[in-house]
C-alpha cells in the first residue's frame, strides 16, 4: 500500500528511476535482508547468551535465552525505535539516508551501553538492595537515563507528507514491531531449546551401561 501511494505521488511530480525497484525490495530483497540481519543478531545473541549463562542468576539455559532475548529485543530494537521508528515507502527524504540511519545507530550503541551499565548496576546492588529491588532500580535508571539521551538527541528531520494515510503508517510501525516480536521470541524458544539439549549434563557411566540379565 505504501508503494501504491508512492508511485501515485511519483506519478503526479515525475517519477525518479530506482537502482532496486521496489517490487524486488518487498520480496527477495526482503527475505535475503531478514535472513542476513536474523543470522547475524542470532549470532551475536549467543555470543551474549554464552557469557550471561550462570553470570545474571541461577537461571537455566533456557530461562537464560529468553532473557537475552528479552533484552535484546528492548535493548536494541524497541527503546531505539521510540525515538525513530520505521517509516515505510514515501515517507523520508532521500537525501538524509544517511544522517537518520547514523542516529539509528547511534541510539542503538547508548542504549546496549547502558543496558549493560544496567545490569553491572544491578549485580552490584543485589547484595544489599536484594535481587528484585535491584533489579527494579536498575530498570528505573536504564530507563531515565535513555529518556534523556531520546531528549538530546536530535530528532529525524523528515516530516510525514501531507495525504499520507495515518492509518497505513500505523499498520507499517505495528509490522515493524511484530517481526522483531516472532525473530526474539524464535531465538528464546528455538535456541534454548538446543542450547538446553547440547548443555545437558551426560548420564553417569554407569547409568548407561546396559543391566546385565541375571544368572538362570
Amino acid at each position: 500500500d505504501a508503494t501504491a501511494h508512492e508511485h501515485g505521488t511519483a506519478d503526479a511530480g515525475g517519477e525518479e528511476e530506482e537502482l532496486v525497484s521496489r517490487d524486488v525490495q518487498s520480496t527477495a530483497g526482503l527475505a535475503t535482508g531478514v535472513l542476513v540481519y536474523g543470522v547475524a543478531v542470532g549470532g551475536i545473541a549467543a555470543l551474549a547468551f554464552c557469557f550471561a549463562l550462570g553470570r545474571v542468576g541461577r537461571f537455566g539455559p533456557r530461562a537464560t535465552a529468553a532473557l537475552v532475548a528479552g533484552a535484546a529485543f528492548v535493548t536494541v530494537y524497541f527503546v531505539p525505535f521510540l525515538k525513530y521508528p520505521a517509516n515505510p515507502p514515501a515517507v523520508g527524504n532521500p537525501d538524509t539516508i544517511g544522517k537518520r540511519t547514523a542516529l539509528f545507530f547511534l541510539m542503538i550503541a547508548l542504549s546496549v551501553l547502558i543496558g549493560v551499565a544496567a545490569v553491572i548496576l544491578g549485580k552490584r546492588l543485589a547484595p544489599r538492595l536484594g535481587t528484585w529491588n535491584a533489579t527494579v532500580a536498575a530498570g528505573l535508571g536504564y530507563a531515565v537515563v535513555m529518556a534523556v539521551l531520546a531528549f538530546v538527541l536530535p530528532p529525524n528531520d523528515d516530516a510525514i507528507p501531507d495525504g499520507f494515510p495515518a492509518a497505513l503508517l500505523w499498520d507499517f510501525r505495528l509490522a515493524s514491531i511484530g517481526l522483531q516480536v516472532v525473530l526474539w521470541t524464535g531465538f528464546a524458544l528455538l535456541f534454548g531449546t538446543l542450547a538446553d539439549r547440547a548443555l545437558a549434563p551426560a548420564a553417569p557411566a554407569a547409568e548407561r551401561a546396559p543391566v546385565a540379565a541375571p544368572a538362570v
